[in-house]
């Protein structure tokens, strides 16, 4: 059974849960200007951005350049400054939102990867398929993409020399999942058959020291003589199968539709999603062929999306955080050297944009928060609103665009503060670190 629709006419506090979700926050302007609308049109006007043509960097007047980087850090530096820019300004928040939940889905690292035109391919394909209406399309194009084949050394995998990182990490991270104890959902056996049919894609360009070839062209090629072309059974399918074939296999396959649903469960619901709602997610994905926008367009107007106990129920990631305040404060600009620094401290909370701690991406949840890391969000709100170089907002955020209600409980501890103090002690508080 797919996920039933919330019916009621959005409240102020649904409005503000909702773009707390999908756009990081907005101010009370943007909030009231979806009370008493419809939850599904809201939704799909969310999901109505064209993402088939995205640029690399799609908001005008991006001050950050990486090809501009004189060394191979000084572009990641600038990839990370310009990807923050991205999500602080751009018109199309889920778009970013989902760019980011994919980023930490099909990963790679930049510890491996510092070519930026494959960076920047990358990021383009998160955004061009954020709500595609293919996820096998979408798991394929990751495969195909030089950043993919090199940080999984998918491009050494050759015909009797298989290389099984990709094969293992398609199942295991990507599509299926491990499975449950004594429940696997693909053995040892599809491991190595995977990674025969996966045989003959590589790189051209780009390769050698970093130091020399960190702004080449690069491309995916194809050669047929290093393709494994001889029979081999996968997830119980036989043939001569080919790369195409596997993706398939794995893209299709129903655990992938769960696995999948409760990725995006816990990016959009909660940290901890109930599972009756994940297998509601899923049946859509299934039902759909695996349409991500179905999926995503059912999700986000369904009773469980705005169900109470699943108020405040994610803990916001570093990068999510510093967004959702500059987003909250109606989104000054900021100055150059301010991203750069932003972009260093979400590091610093534990989330450098396009390096995850492991290929199996960051856990989140209560994993954002520890003694070290309070103290970073600390001073980053102090930055925000009591600093030299604090931005001057032209109005003070209200309640409901910092609380997510005209009634917190917090209200009554602010009042008699100015303005800047107000928003400091907001930025700090649960209710605002809460999504």
């Amino acid at each position: 059974m797919s996920l039933p629709p919330y019916t009621s006419k959005l409240s102020p506090e649904d409005a503000a849960h909702f773009l707390r979700r999908t756009a990081f926050g907005a101010t009370d302007a943007q909030i009231r200007a979806l009370v008493g609308k419809d939850a599904r049109a809201v939704a799909q006007a969310a999901l109505k951005f064209d993402a088939r043509t995205a640029p690399a960097h799609p908001v005008p007047g991006n001050p950050f350049d990486p090809s501009s980087g004189a060394t191979p850090g000084a572009m990641l530096q600038l990839t990370r400054a310009a990807w923050l820019f991205e999500l602080m300004y751009s018109p199309n928040p889920l778009r970013e939102k989902l760019a980011l939940t994919w980023s930490n889905h099909f990963v790679i690292g930049t510890e491996k990867v510092k070519n930026h035109p494959a960076l920047a391919a990358y990021l383009g394909l998160l955004r061009k398929h954020a709500a595609a209406p293919s996820f096998e399309g979408f798991t394929l194009a990751v495969a195909q993409t030089p950043a993919m084949l090199h940080y999984l050394d998918n491009d050494k995998n050759r015909k009797g020399k298989p290389n099984e990182n990709f094969a293992r990490e398609l199942m295991e991270l990507f599509t299926l999942g491990i499975g449950a104890p004594g429940k696997p959902n693909y053995t040892e056996q599809d491991v190595h058959e995977g990674a025969r049919a996966l045989t003959g894609w590589s790189l051209e360009g780009g390769r050698g020291n970093p130091r020399n070839t960190y702004l080449e062209a690069v491309r995916a090629s194809y050669n047929p003589k290093q393709h494994d072309d001889g029979p081999k059974t996968y997830l119980g399918q036989t043939g001569k199968l080919s790369f195409e074939d596997v993706i398939h296999t794995a893209a299709t396959h129903p655990q992938t539709a769960v696995f999948v649903s409760r990725k995006l469960h816990r990016a959009f619901v909660a940290d901890t999603p109930d599972e009756q709602n994940v297998q509601g997610s899923a049946e859509t994905f299934q039902r759909t062929n695996g349409n991500i926008g179905a999926v995503l367009e059912e999700l986000l107007s369904s009773a469980a999306f705005y169900a109470p106990q699943n108020r405040e129920a994610i803990i916001r990631g570093p990068v999510e955080y510093i967004v959702g305040a500059v987003r909250t404060l109606g989104q000054p600009k900021l100055e150059v050297k301010q991203i750069l620094n932003l972009s260093q401290t979400a590091g610093k909370m534990g989330q450098t944009l396009l390096q995850p701690d492991t290929v199996k991406g960051w856990d989140g949840g209560r994993e954002w928060i520890n003694d070290s890391t309070l103290l970073t969000r600390m001073q980053v709100a102090a930055a925000l609103s009591l600093g030299k170089t604090a931005p001057t907002l032209a109005t003070a955020p209200g309640d409901l665009a910092l609380f997510g209600s005209e009634n917190s409980p917090v209200q009554a501890a602010l009042k008699g503060l100015n303005p800047k103090q107000r928003v400091y002690l907001a930025l700090v508080s649960p209710e605002f670190q809460l999504a």
